[in-house]
């Protein structure tokens, strides 16, 4: 799986680009900040009770969820830059033989499996 990690935000000199943009760099620092935090979380998913999962769970869920509306804001952006990033990030998953949409459709179905774990 494609970690946010892997799709690295280029740097450039481009004056009022897509990359400038405070919002844009805020929520790029909100989302890896956050994806890390569940990262090192989720290295104790087997220890955590059954809450303790279903809300680990939908923690998941809402960072996925940002992330593919960030990634949307790449796609429809005129910058240059941005759409690079997009093909960029098209290219690392196609040599995984899998599109965006399917990156994201599978993290749903492994989420939903690990809900429907919860519970049993």
């Amino acid at each position: 799986m494609v970690t946010i990690e892997d799709i690295g935000i280029p740097s450039h000199s481009q004056a009022m680009s897509f990359f400038e943009s405070e919002i844009v760099q805020q929520e790029s620092q909100r989302l890896f900040e956050d994806y890390q935090q569940l990262m090192r979380l989720g290295s104790d998913y087997g220890k955590f009770d059954r809450e303790g999962k279903k809300l680990f769970i939908a923690q998941m869920e809402a960072l996925m969820e940002r992330y593919r509306i960030f990634m949307k804001r790449f796609e429809l952006s005129d910058d240059f830059q941005a759409r690079m990033t997009v093909e960029q990030f098209r290219t690392q998953l196609g040599q995984l033989g899998i599109t965006p949409d399917q990156m994201f459709e599978q993290a749903k179905r492994t989420l939903e499996q690990m809900r429907r774990q919860t519970s049993s």
